[in-house]
C-alpha cells in the first residue's frame, strides 16, 4: 500500500493512516513487550529494535527510528502492506463481527518472531496478561543481549535458544515461569539442536505447521494457532481461548460446544480471514466481558 511518510529527527511519520489504533494493536493479546506510556503512546523491542508508537490526530510517529529500519523491519511488523479495508468489508457481512469490527477497527496483525513467539505462548498457558508480560521481560533482562535505553529505561532482546537451554529448571522457574519453565527448556533444546527448524514452519500448510508446533511440549492447539496468527502468516489459524469460546457460544453456537467444532466452525465460516475475525471478536468480548 502507498503511505505519505516523511522522516526527521529520528522518528518516521504516516500521514492520515487508516486502520491503525495503537491501543487496539498492543492491547488484543497478541503481543507482550510493548508497555504504555503516559502519553498514550507505546514502546517495545522487537528484532533488536526499540520502537515507540504514537497516534496524534489521523498521524502515526514511530520514534527512535528511520527510514532504512522503517522499510526493512517496521512495514512488515505492522502488517503494513496489507489493506485491512477489503477484510473489514468481507467480514462485515458476517452477523454480530460488524460490530466487533467497529470497536477494534485499529487491530493490526503483527508479524513477530517464531522463537518469541513461541516461548511467549508457551508462557501464556493459564497465565495472566501482566504475569506473562512480567516473566518474558525478566528472561529478556537475565539473559537477552542489552540493546540500549529510551526515555530512561533499558532494553534487552529476547534470549536466543541456545542460551535459554543452558539454563538450569530453578532458573527460569525464578522469571515466575512456574510449570512452564520445563516447557521452555525443552523447547530450547529442541530448537537450539536443530531437531526443529520453526522458520521453516511458514512455508508448510496451516494444518501441517499446526501438528508441528504441537510436537512441543505444552502446546496445543490453542497455543500453536496463536503463534501461526501472529509470526507466521497463518491468517487461516483460529486460536481459542477463554474469551472467544465464550463470544463464539454468545453469538453463534450453544453453551459448552467442544473447542474443536469451535475452531472448525471459526474457519469455516471466516475463511482464509478467520485469523483477523478471532482478534476483533476477542478484543470485542475481553473488553465489554461479553458472555461472562
Amino acid at each position: 500500500m502507498r503511505y505519505d511518510i516523511t522522516e526527521e529527527n529520528n522518528q518516521v511519520i504516516i500521514k492520515n493512516i487508516r486502520d491503525f489504533e495503537p491501543k487496539h494493536i498492543f492491547e488484543c493479546g497478541q503481543c507482550f513487550r510493548w508497555d504504555s506510556e503516559e502519553d498514550g503512546s507505546y514502546t517495545g523491542v522487537a528484532y533488536g529494535k526499540i520502537l515507540n508508537v504514537k497516534k496524534e490526530g489521523e498521524d502515526i510517529i514511530f520514534s527512535n527510528t528511520n527510514l532504512k529500519d522503517f522499510n526493512e523491519i517496521w512495514v512488515n511488523y505492522f502488517d503494513l502492506e496489507t489493506d485491512y479495508g477489503v477484510i473489514k468489508n468481507e467480514l462485515s457481512d458476517v452477523p454480530i463481527l460488524k460490530e466487533a469490527i467497529n470497536f477494534g477497527h485499529g487491530i493490526r496483525i503483527l508479524n513477530q518472531d517464531e522463537w518469541e513467539i513461541l516461548i511467549s505462548f508457551i508462557m501464556s498457558a493459564r497465565n495472566s496478561i501482566p504475569m506473562i508480560k512480567k516473566s518474558l521481560n525478566m528472561l529478556s533482562e537475565r539473559y537477552g543481549e542489552y540493546i540500549g535505553e529510551y526515555n530512561g529505561r533499558k532494553y534487552y532482546s529476547f534470549p536466543e535458544a541456545n542460551v535459554l537451554d543452558k539454563l538450569s529448571l530453578e532458573e527460569v522457574q525464578d522469571c515466575k515461569a512456574s510449570f512452564r519453565a520445563k516447557y521452555i527448556i525443552s523447547a530450547a533444546t529442541i530448537v537450539s539442536s536443530g531437531e526443529i527448524d520453526i522458520y521453516r514452519f511458514k512455508n508448510l500448510s496451516t494444518e501441517d505447521a499446526r501438528k508441528e508446533l504441537m510436537r512441543f511440549t505444552g502446546v496445543g492447539p490453542k497455543v500453536s494457532d496463536c503463534i501461526m496468527l501472529f509470526s507466521m502468516g497463518k491468517h487461516d489459524a483460529f486460536p481459542i481461548d477463554v474469551w472467544v469460546k465464550r463470544v463464539m457460544e454468545y453469538f453463534y453456537l450453544k453453551k459448552d460446544t467442544s473447542l474443536k467444532i469451535i475452531q472448525e466452525y471459526g474457519q469455516d465460516k471466516f475463511g482464509r480471514y478467520a485469523g483477523y475475525a478471532q482478534q476483533y471478536l476477542f478484543y470485542y468480548a475481553r473488553e465489554l466481558g461479553i458472555g461472562k
